[in-house]
């Protein structure tokens, strides 16, 4: 099994989460982050006042899915993800020892 940490703009994230929805993936968390990269923020004028915004706003999407899985969610998501400008995000890919659902007890791939 696999962990993808997805760090994508928060445009993307409707069209990534019905993408690997219709791959089959059942479940997937998300929160709203900000951070920063390459990027480094931006500047913004606010009633004249010129601003300095260092950590932009981003969504990190977190999936688990089987090792089988893994080439073709890459493919999908970097394809649906990318303008091709500085800032699309990135994708952290982790090895999963083990998953357990805690209703029924199952164990591994069965957990999944």
């Amino acid at each position: 099994m696999k962990k993808l940490e997805i760090i994508i703009r928060p445009s993307m994230f409707d069209k990534v989460k019905d993408t690997l929805t219709d791959m089959g993936i059942h479940g997937l968390n998300y929160v709203e982050i900000k951070g920063f990269g390459r990027q480094r923020g931006h500047t913004e004028v606010y009633r004249g006042t010129t601003m300095q915004v260092d950590c932009l706003p981003k969504i990190k999407v977190e999936v688990v899915l089987h090792d089988d899985m893994l080439e073709t969610v890459l493919n999908a998501v970097v394809s649906i993800s990318r303008t091709g400008q500085v800032g699309d995000g990135k994708i952290f890919i982790s090895d999963v020892m083990d998953a357990i659902r805690i209703r029924t007890g199952e164990r591994g791939d069965e957990a999944l």
